[in-house]
């Protein structure tokens, strides 16, 4: 993998794993170690250029592991976790629900007042991401960021461009992403 570069305001774009608007890969993008490891040190150094914040949420499954070494990179100690799903199971493009759903949103324990980071593996339609930032919101948090390894432009619904909606974005891509971490992850 090629060394992260940055593209347009707060994104990183590793070149190995974008692809241009509109060109779709065949068959799905299969990241590596290597590739997990160069995306969350780019995103550390571009959410501790801004300020570390205090506390890390992975969003699980995906979002945990990256929020792990992100915030092993950035010295931060606490790291929560919150369920939220939008899609209804692991495979590739898989059916999307009407809504995301959380579960056990409790688990993240008190949050008022404190600068919060939530990472997540990917972004498709950026429904989760959202519903995600709208409960850490309803906590009273003093700040709420995001960060996700890699958007799907192909299934993205927000109003506006992707990072302009989403604080740090390692990658960009038009195609379903299998991570080192999942089950079909070998080809």
């Amino acid at each position: 993998m090629t060394e992260p570069k940055e593209e347009v305001g707060k994104m990183v774009t590793p070149s190995a794993s974008s692809t241009p608007p509109g060109k779709d890969r065949t068959g799905p993008l299969h990241l590596t170690w290597d590739d997990i490891s160069a995306s969350t040190q780019a995103l550390a150094g571009q959410v501790a250029a801004a300020g570390a914040p205090q506390a890390v949420v992975g969003i699980v499954r995906g979002g945990l592991i990256p929020a792990v070494w992100i915030a092993h990179r950035l010295g931060v100690r606490d790291v929560r976790t919150v369920e939220v799903t939008h899609t209804t199971n692991d495979s590739i493009n898989a059916a999307k629900t009407t809504l995301p759903t959380a579960r056990n949103p409790a688990s993240l324990g008190d949050l008022a007042g404190l600068d919060v980071l939530v990472v997540d593996d990917i972004a498709g339609s950026g429904a989760t991401l959202a519903h995600t930032v709208g409960m850490l919101r309803g906590l009273g948090t003093a700040r709420v960021r995001t960060a996700v390894l890699t958007v799907n432009r192909a299934n993205w619904a927000q109003e506006g461009e992707p990072h302009r909606v989403i604080d740090y974005i390692a990658s960009l891509t038009d195609t379903w992403v299998v991570f080192p971490w999942e089950v079909q992850h070998e080809r």
